[in-house]
């Protein structure tokens, strides 16, 4: 992954710096869940003191401009490393709980757009929150009495 990240950013006329490289190798590490902004950035500061937070967003950012990252808001800024650069389109279940990202493998949109006759839709995200398997199996043996 780390390759076809360095790759992308060359395709996108960005520099590959160290600080870029350690980013990406960071981020890699959240293929699978979401880590909030603001960790990511306190890791690029423990590693580069004298970098800002606005060199550790403005990456952010434009990482997510190339497709390199995801964002999620809801209620912290989350990000998570691209899970599938072949397939960038795609939305997620995320559980509300452990953080868990499962990818899923088909888009509804048709079902929405065919409910908005006239309406022109030019760009959609869907989330899909609750618990997933693990955490499901974990609250279930803490909710039975002993």
């Amino acid at each position: 992954m780390l390759k076809e990240a360095l790759q992308i950013l060359k395709d996108n006329n960005y520099k590959v710096t160290k600080q870029r490289i350690d980013l990406i190798d960071y981020l890699s590490k959240y293929v699978d869940s979401y880590v909030q902004i603001s960790v990511v950035d306190a890791y690029m500061r423990s590693l580069y003191p004298g970098i800002s937070h606005n060199t550790v967003y403005r990456n952010v950012k434009e990482f997510s401009d190339i497709g390199l990252v995801e964002y999620q808001e809801k209620n912290k800024t989350m990000i998570k490393f691209q899970c599938d650069f072949e397939q960038p389109h795609h939305h997620h279940f995320i559980c509300s709980n452990c953080g868990k990202v499962i990818e899923l493998k088909e888009c509804p949109m048709d079902f929405f757009t065919k409910q908005l006759p006239g309406c022109q839709v030019e760009t959609h995200a869907i989330e899909i929150y609750g618990l997933c398997p693990d955490c499901v199996k974990a609250q279930s043996k803490k909710a039975k009495p002993l």
